[in-house]
C-alpha cells in the first residue's frame, strides 16, 4: 500500500539532505538519513563507506543506531538519499529506496515504520513489511 508523502515527510527529507550536504566526502559518505520517531523526534545520519565493501555501514543502520543508543525505538518515517558523484551531470540530491540489508534492518526495528521511497516518478511512503513480502521472521 503507497501512501502519499506528507509535510512532515518533506521536513523530513530536508532533513536528510541537510546532513549528507554538510558531511558529503568523496568516497567516504554519499548517503545520509533521517529516522522520526513516533514522539516526532528527528534523528540524522551518513553511512560509513570503507575499502573493504563488507565493512561498510549503511546511512538507515546509522541512524537507526543512533535512535537507538538515545532510547528511542517507536520509528514512525525514515528516509535515505544520496549525493551525486563530483563528476555526475546530476546535480540534484535525490531519495534513494533502502538496500536489502536495510529492509531487513527497518522491518526487524519498526515492522510499522514508514519508508519514504521514489516510485514511478513519485514518492511515496510505504511500510517497511511491505518491501521484504514474504520475509524470514525467526
Amino acid at each position: 500500500m503507497e501512501y502519499e508523502i506528507s509535510t512532515e515527510d518533506q521536513t523530513l527529507i530536508a532533513s536528510a539532505q541537510e546532513i549528507i550536504k554538510k558531511r558529503y566526502e568523496w568516497e567516504r559518505h554519499h548517503v545520509g538519513a533521517a529516522l522520526r520517531t513516533r514522539t516526532g523526534e528527528i534523528f540524522t545520519a551518513v553511512h560509513m563507506e570503507v575499502s573493504l565493501s563488507r565493512v561498510t555501514v549503511c546511512a538507515e543502520a546509522m541512524v537507526i543506531g543512533k535512535a537507538l543508543s538515545e532510547g528511542y525505538k517507536d520509528f514512525d518515517t525514515i528516509v535515505a538519499v544520496r549525493h551525486p558523484d563530483p563528476d555526475s551531470p546530476e546535480h540534484e540530491i535525490k531519495v534513494v529506496s533502502p538496500c536489502g540489508m536495510c529492509r531487513e534492518l527497518i522491518a526487524d526495528y519498526g515492522k510499522d515504520c514508514k519508508v519514504i521511497v521514489p516510485a514511478e516518478g513519485k514518492l511515496v511512503t510505504m511500510v517497511a513489511a511491505e518491501l521484504l513480502p514474504l520475509r524470514y521472521v525467526r
